[in-house]
């Protein structure tokens, strides 16, 4: 059974997910911005003991559900942290790239720092089934669990709304297919979005 943690970090309060089971650890959205959030979370993960430094076989894993700054505030600390790269869409690595860019964009008066990255569809034995849903960005992906009715579904599909397109490298007409492509989920997955509250497949079709 999953046990899930949720916490809402920095400016733009973007989701962070601690997703855990038997074997995995997922650290979803690394989005802590500040020392505090970081601490925040550092403390959760020792506390529950999910990842003990040397006696368990549980693999800790990070992925981003796309390449938007917000969601990869924290992303240099976690995978020194841990010392374990960040798994992303490969269609969203120039977005990682050019990461300045998006601080830039924004307005945000930050340095952006590199950290390790690997492809997420080239990831063997995750524990979840990866859905692409292009749209919010070139390379948008939800995660999910059949068994479980789970879905992470990042800025594609949140409570009552959708992510935006008007960004670099958002496209309208994907985001509808894709839209399309969750609503064929059961009614009664739960949907855990990048940002905002927790919704049902079922509430978002109607």
């Amino acid at each position: 059974m999953l046990q899930i943690k949720i916490f809402t970090f920095g400016p733009f309060e973007t989701n962070t997910y601690v997703v855990s089971d038997e074997q995995h650890i997922l650290l979803v959205d690394p989005a802590c911005y500040t020392d505090y959030e970081q601490q925040e979370l550092e403390n959760y993960i020792n506390r529950q003991s999910i990842v003990p430094r040397q006696s368990s076989n549980r693999q800790l894993v990070i992925v981003a559900t796309h390449g938007h700054l917000d969601h990869l505030w924290g992303a240099k600390w976690a995978t020194e942290q841990w010392q374990t790269p960040v798994l992303i869409h490969e269609a969203d690595l120039p977005m990682v790239e050019a990461m300045q860019q998006q601080y830039d964009l924004f307005r945000i008066h930050r340095t952006a720092e590199t950290f390790a990255v690997e492809r997420l569809n080239e990831a063997a034995d995750l524990p979840f089934t990866i859905i692409e849903t292009p749209g919010h960005t070139p390379g948008s992906v939800c995660l999910y669990w059949p068994e479980e009715k789970v879905l992470l579904s990042g800025d594609t599909l949140f409570c009552m709304g959708y992510g935006r397109t008007d960004l670099p490298g958002g496209d309208t007409a994907q985001l509808i297919c894709s839209l399309s492509r969750l609503f064929d989920l059961p009614s009664d997955v739960t949907v855990y979005p990048g940002h905002g509250e927790t919704t049902t497949i079922g509430a978002e079709k109607r």
